[in-house]
């Protein structure tokens, strides 16, 4: 699958400010955890959604609708183009979040789930994207902590997220 991650972190929603941060973002341990709740972590770097990562997910999961894997037919689709699965683009997740913090201090982390998951708006094939990060919760689970990490995609030049979710990670010590 390849997918290329740009360097630029400006876009054209108004509200979107340059990163300043250096990345991955490190945080210490359970009390590093706490101290982030109720902050933005960051923004990921740019990632342009190209059609033979779609195809080859769509190859995958065995999802080859048309208006994922037909560009000719999707252009007098509802979207005018081909669009990313909405599952595609939360398993970007993972490597997005990684490139915007790494926590360090434990023995174990687990990808617990994924709550609240929304695909407000398509993601079209040749568009870039990007994932902005914030701890919403964290809380004490036997033998470590859950931590709960609200993503809100972003399509360059769009309002509409792509994607919101809240995913779940388990630390242990």
């Amino acid at each position: 699958m390849t997918m290329t991650i740009a360097a630029e972190t400006r876009s054209a929603r108004v509200d979107t400010a340059p990163i300043e941060q250096p990345r991955p973002r490190v945080i210490a341990g359970i009390e590093g955890l706490r101290a982030c709740v109720g902050t933005d972590l960051g923004v990921s770097s740019w990632l342009a959604v190209e059609q033979s990562a779609v195809n080859s997910f769509a190859e995958v999961t065995r999802d080859e609708q048309w208006i994922h894997v037909d560009p000719t037919r999707a252009k007098d689709g509802p979207f005018g183009a081909t669009v990313a699965h909405g599952f595609l683009t939360l398993a970007l997740s993972c490597g997005l979040l990684w490139e915007v913090a790494v926590v360090e201090g434990f023995s174990a982390v687990i990808n617990y789930g994924v709550n609240k998951v929304r695909f407000p708006a398509p993601m079209p094939v040749g568009s870039r994207v990007r994932m902005h990060v914030a701890v919403t919760e964290v809380r004490d689970v036997s033998g470590g902590v859950e931590v709960v990490y609200r993503m809100t995609y972003e399509t360059e030049g769009q309002i509409k997220p792509p994607c919101v979710a809240d995913l779940v990670f388990r630390y242990y010590s």
